[in-house]
């Protein structure tokens, strides 16, 4: 009898620490919690990153980005695959390596959430012409829209998605010269290329330079061109959560990761913060491209709109 009751108490203490838990959380439509986005625990990930130095193709901030990025998502995600290339770049093979986690490998419904986790080799944009040839830090160019995912899968671990979640951190985004476009997008034209042919995901959201403090995020012209309907389901979330860094406002058309996936059918948009910190650009592809520049504010803005689009029922 003494130990029904304690049974019984036990049991009333888990329940009700599961209540506290999730008081106040929303709740998707399917009936499941929607997890609480930490801007904070997003910025040590974005911060994490740049402690490596620059992690452009081939140098040892990379390599050792690599091991880091690897070892986070296996404590995670249900599967982790590196998928490892070469290319011939400016006098010189690179190394590359695609990073792929997936949640919930065995559902065919899925969605797939990426960036590029490289930095540029060069600060050509850089006021100090003696340091143009050196590697930037890569804040917010490359560490921001990993430190998003890095998060979001830490929440994924705790919580399963209702639907299948492929995290792809590309390789080799960022190395072309300027104007020499066949050198960029290096990791999300393998993976197109690579991909297997029944691998059809419902859509793919691209994060890039999603960490910048005076954060605005229009809604850029390609993604409306090639997924309108995934840019409405994004900004239309992020107009009901009131999270007002999503703009109405139409941006430029950007060359980036998006454009070889749905090239290969794959339905996807960008998210991007070109103006960096604003019209000027001042930041982009210089080496004040640091954590400084960035904020947990942004960071939590865009990891909560997309935790939401993860966990509420999409169409």
């Amino acid at each position: 009898m003494v130990e029904n009751r304690v049974l019984m108490m036990k049991n009333f203490f888990r329940l009700s620490l599961l209540m506290i838990t999730f008081a106040g959380l929303p709740w998707a439509a399917h009936g499941q919690p929607i997890p609480t986005f930490r801007g904070k625990a997003a910025f040590d990930y974005l911060v994490k990153q740049t402690d490596f130095g620059p992690r452009n193709p081939n140098s040892g901030g990379h390599r050792a980005c690599l091991d880091f990025l690897a070892e986070t998502l296996r404590r995670s995600a249900d599967r982790v695959r590196l998928q490892h290339f070469t290319h011939r770049g400016y006098g010189e093979e690179l190394w590359l390596t695609n990073v792929i986690a997936s949640f919930r490998p065995d559902l065919q419904d899925r969605i797939l959430l990426c960036a590029h986790w490289d930095t540029r080799p060069r600060a050509d944009k850089d006021e100090n012409i003696l340091r143009r040839n050196q590697p930037i830090p890569g804040a917010n160019d490359g560490a921001s829209g990993v430190a998003v995912l890095l998060h979001l899968a830490d929440l994924m671990k705790v919580s399963p998605p209702p639907l299948g979640v492929d995290i792809v951190l590309f390789d080799g985004e960022d190395y072309g010269l300027e104007g020499d476009l066949s050198m960029y997008l290096l990791g999300s034209r393998f993976f197109a290329a690579e991909k297997p042919p029944d691998y059809r995901p419902r859509f793919g959201i691209l994060l890039d330079m999603v960490g910048d403090k005076a954060l605005d995020l229009p809604r850029e012209q390609n993604s409306i061109r090639l997924a309108p309907d995934i840019v409405d389901l994004v900004w239309n979330k992020a107009r009901e959560l009131g999270i007002k860094e999503f703009s109405p406002e139409v941006g430029e058309a950007m060359f980036d990761d998006h454009l070889p996936l749905n090239q290969a059918g794959i339905k996807t948009i960008d998210i991007i913060d070109f103006n960096y910190p604003d019209e000027t650009n001042r930041f982009w592809h210089t080496h004040n491209d640091v954590p400084e520049h960035c904020s947990p504010e942004s960071l939590q803005a865009v990891g909560t709109v997309i935790t939401h689009v993860v966990f509420s029922r999409v169409p």
